[in-house]
């Protein structure tokens, strides 16, 4: 058994690698990591799951090795979102922090995310080295040590805890609830049947907004969609949006991470445009300051903002890992991706689709205008910008150097009509055009696709880059 730790953590087929075996080995090898980290005093853990099949159950057998090896497992009464566990772990000084999840990934699949101290994702490095635990327990033929899960309540090994209102609470303080409540919002949120369920409602409980929700119920399945707020997936929030006449819909993703929106008229708001908009917000209003960090994915219209407001701007590979590490080092202001992961200056090092949403409806209260006409206005300020991003399915693994060094050898002239004014290769291969708009072609983290992704001045530029970036990722 070879068990590789991806962009964020072990993703894999539920009951095909995904097992109660396998996830004991890797929870042993946690628990090992743990324990060198110890020096010998007592290590706590948090440990949470999503509403994804069997993740309840994950869960318990992660806390029951905890425990047999001595560690405290904090582990959450019932589902909840992967960043109110990232902050659980901060709030409760534990050393690490472990979800069950598979975040946006389709419902065959569950996942485990490692998060650190820090209350973010763990480095790249931590992950080698659970690895490396592994397999040498793996060749020493040593099992995960249990403890019935009875005996470690009774010790208090196991500690059940509601991680919600510790970090609505810290939610409540980095968003201004005032005025939230003065801009009156219809609001629709849509959990998509993941672990953000209940979240919107429950902080904006004491709001003058008025929110429904859909998809909240307990769904296993993910009513067959896979729970990724893009457009393709979010007819049932326009649907909602139209049935209560609301201002917005909001969308998280799996374990509520990842955020997406809906306007009024029911086109999708995608996470580049929320990015600018919540930069623009902290800067013009706030009066904040800092670094902006994006990933190698994300639009540039951050960049037009960030160089208007003279702010540095660091880009990164995909994985917010790599967005947490610059929180970690630098007066970063706002940190986000492509995909819907975002946070900003106070909070956790760990993308936060929640706070994003409330973010994005206190930036609506105050400007006292409908979100489709921000947007004209963003789009007037830094666009005009279009963008897209294909998967294209892989019948066979993609060795990521290989198809670097080939697109690297094939760099064409121009592309829609634009000569390429540079290459790069952070995270796959990028192609930046001479009229700022850009092609990426890189092979995803978590699941068996090439990802294409193309930022441009019209859908027609967009989708020549598409078709090229397809063609090529092809060959």
């Amino acid at each position: 058994m070879s068990i590789k730790f991806g962009t964020d953590g072990w993703r894999a087929v539920i009951s095909d690698t995904f097992t109660f075996e396998n996830l004991r080995i890797v929870a042993q090898a946690i628990a090992d990591h743990i324990q060198e980290q110890a020096n010998g005093e007592r290590a706590e853990v948090v440990v949470g799951f999503d509403t994804r099949f069997l993740s309840d159950r994950y869960a318990r057998e992660v806390a029951r090795v905890m425990a047999g090896n001595g560690v405290v497992a904090h582990l959450t009464r019932a589902d909840a979102p992967t960043p109110a566990v990232s902050f659980a772990v901060v709030d409760k000084r534990a050393v690490a922090g472990v979800m069950i999840t598979a975040s946006h990934n389709p419902p065959r699949y569950n996942g485990l995310k490692l998060k650190a101290a820090f209350g973010g994702s763990a480095s790249p490095e931590q992950a080698r080295q659970i690895e490396a635990l592994l397999e040498r327990n793996q060749l020493e033929a040593r099992g995960p040590n249990l403890m019935e899960y009875e005996q470690a309540l009774a010790l208090n090994l196991i500690r059940r805890f509601d991680p919600a209102w510790a970090y609505y609470q810290h939610l409540s303080g980095l968003v201004d609830l005032d005025a939230i409540s003065s801009g009156e919002l219809r609001v629709v949120a849509d959990p998509m049947y993941g672990s953000g369920r209940g979240a919107f409602r429950d902080l904006l409980g004491r709001t003058r907004c008025d929110l429904c929700e859909i998809r909240g119920e307990m769904n296993p399945g993910f009513g067959g969609i896979h729970p990724e707020p893009m457009a393709h997936y979010l007819q049932a929030l326009v649907a909602a949006i139209q049935a209560h006449h609301a201002d917005v819909g909001l969308a998280t993703d799996g374990d509520a991470d990842r955020i997406g929106a809906v306007d009024a008229l029911g086109n999708f708001v995608d996470p580049h445009h929320i990015f600018a908009l919540a930069l623009r917000y902290l800067v013009e209003v706030r009066g904040w300051s800092g670094v902006v960090v994006r990933s190698v994915s994300t639009t540039r219209m951050v960049d037009r903002l960030a160089q208007r407001y003279g702010l540095p701007l660091r880009e990164t590979p995909v994985g917010f890992n790599y967005i947490a590490d610059y929180m970690l080092r630098e007066d970063v202001l706002i940190g986000g991706e492509e995909s819907g992961g975002l946070s900003i200056k106070g909070h956790i090092p760990e993308g936060d689709g929640i706070l994003m949403g409330m973010l994005l409806l206190e930036t609506m209260a105050h400007a006292k205008a409908p979100l489709h006409e921000l947007i004209a206005d963003l789009q007037k300020e830094v666009g005009p910008t279009c963008y897209a991003r294909r998967d294209v399915p892989l019948n066979r693994p993609v060795a990521k150097s290989d198809m670097v060094q080939r697109l690297q050898e094939q760099v064409p002239t121009d592309l829609a009509g634009e000569s390429i004014a540079e290459v790069t290769a952070r995270d796959g291969v990028k192609y930046l055009l001479a009229d700022d708009a850009w092609l990426l072609i890189r092979p995803s983290g978590t699941e068996p696709v090439l990802r294409v992704y193309a930022e441009g001045r019209s859908p027609e530029e967009v989708q020549a880059l598409l078709t090229y970036g397809e063609q090529v990722a092809a060959g």
